[in-house]
């Protein structure tokens, strides 16, 4: 049986505090999600200007990257390559740029997502937040 670590509140609100200062330090009005392994949502902000939709989007992403194990863009390169059926992946929504997932010792703890910019922005952003775990 193998021991795997888990994302706490505090690692919730380091990442989303530095994703954030990354945000605003390029002044880009997104929303950024935060989510478990199983991709369920520990934590949420649209930062003011953002688009209502984004506050959907975001977790979307993060939850497709987490589930999946690998960043959303690798789906959207998919899809744009002609795999099509992707689209119908049973729970996969967020099928965009944005979405990183947070990675511990080969396993993944969790997930980032980011929307509201350019897809590479999105992502700028979410991988931001994950450095501030250190991992």
């Amino acid at each position: 049986m193998k021991t795997k670590s888990t994302l706490e509140l505090a690692d919730a609100k380091a990442v989303m505090a530095a994703a954030e200062a990354e945000a605003l330090a390029n002044k880009w009005a997104v929303a950024i999600a935060v989510v478990d392994d199983g991709g369920h949502l520990l934590a949420l902000q649209r930062l003011d200007g953002a688009a209502a939709i984004s506050s959907q989007i975001a977790p979307a992403k993060a939850q497709t990257a987490a589930l999946g194990r690998r960043e959303s863009r690798l789906y959207e390169e998919m899809i744009n390559g002609g795999r099509v059926s992707f689209l119908s992946a049973p729970g996969l929504q967020g099928l965009l740029e944005g979405g990183v997932p947070i990675m511990k010792d080969g396993q993944c703890i969790g997930a980032v997502g980011v929307s509201g910019v350019k897809s590479t922005e999105d992502a700028q952003v979410a991988r931001a937040g994950i450095a501030a775990l250190g991992l």
